[in-house]
């Protein structure tokens, strides 16, 4: 299948070339794209989680854009929209071949925004496998995070930039492990921040997958209702007007991309001193 890359565990898959578990992986803004050999640049953040799992299970990294912004190629709905299909494709693809194997699904950043619509969507009975292949699913810095995800380690504030997935994880909801290091925009962006939240959900317009619609326009309403019940309009026009305001904004980011706080998942201490990534590693080859 055009657009994906595939790359197993350091140690062989299992014999009958079907592993016990199919981990598949979905990097971060970046860390992959289309003229990138994932094999080379070691999976980004998700390497933390991946390496070193047992040797029945396979790991299969997905690539697609992880671009962002329109002079990159692709936008961010567009290239999420990819990371989806290819990550569904891979899914199918195996779970028909081999009928025993089960699935964990692991994302990161845009990623974990990917492989929480995909498990989203199996879930709720849209997906391309039953609910009951499913075992685990792991998400680093979610953009769709809700408070009402099981989150591992300290408890932040807000939701993702991009907004909730109304209907949660449906029947998956207990397979659900979302990790947040506290200070990281993408997954706690405060309820009173309405310009990021309205800036998450533009990214999320930027490329409309039919059957995503649903959840858009629920967000959609969602964001107007907050909006218009906390001044409306003029609200964001005085947000974005405002010279104060701006500049608290300018070093509210500067200091949030200095502070590193969404490329820290290794070294951020969830409990037990163990790390986010060394949490999630050890979660996930529990599920063989």
């Amino acid at each position: 299948m055009s657009g994906l890359t595939l790359a197993e565990s350091g140690t062989a898959a299992a014999d009958s070339g079907c592993p016990s578990v199919d981990v598949v992986a979905v990097p971060g803004t970046w860390e992959t794209g289309d003229q990138k050999n994932q094999a080379v640049i070691g999976g980004g953040m998700l390497a933390g989680v991946t390496d070193g799992l047992p040797g029945s299970m396979q790991v299969d990294y997905i690539s697609y854009p992880a671009t962002a912004f329109p002079w990159e190629g692709a936008v961010y709905g567009s290239s999420k929209d990819v990371a989806v299909k290819n990550a569904e494709g891979v899914i199918k693809d195996m779970a028909a071949r081999c009928a025993a194997t089960k699935f964990a699904i692991l994302g990161y950043s845009q990623g974990a925004d990917a492989a929480g619509d995909v498990a989203a969507r199996i879930g709720t009975g849209r997906g391309v496998i039953p609910a009951n292949r499913v075992t685990a699913v792991g998400l680093l810095s979610d953009p769709s995070r809700s408070p009402a995800d099981t989150q591992v380690g300290p408890q932040v504030p807000g939701s993702g930039a991009a907004g909730t997935r109304p209907g949660g994880f449906g029947v998956l909801t207990d397979r659900v492990r979302t990790i947040c290091v506290d200070g990281d925009l993408y997954c706690s962006t405060p309820e009173g921040d309405y310009l990021t939240r309205a800036i998450g959900f533009a990214a999320e317009l930027s490329a409309v997958n039919p059957g995503d619609l649903g959840r858009l326009v629920a967000d959609g309403n969602s964001l107007v209702g907050d909006i218009l019940a906390n001044g409306g309009i003029p609200m964001l026009q005085n947000a974005i007007g405002n010279d104060q305001g701006n500049r608290e904004r300018v070093e509210k980011l500067a200091e949030f991309y200095g502070a590193g706080a969404h490329t820290s998942y290794g070294t951020y201490d969830v409990g037990g001193g163990e790390s986010a990534l060394q949490w999630m590693h050890q979660w996930i080859a529990g599920q063989n």
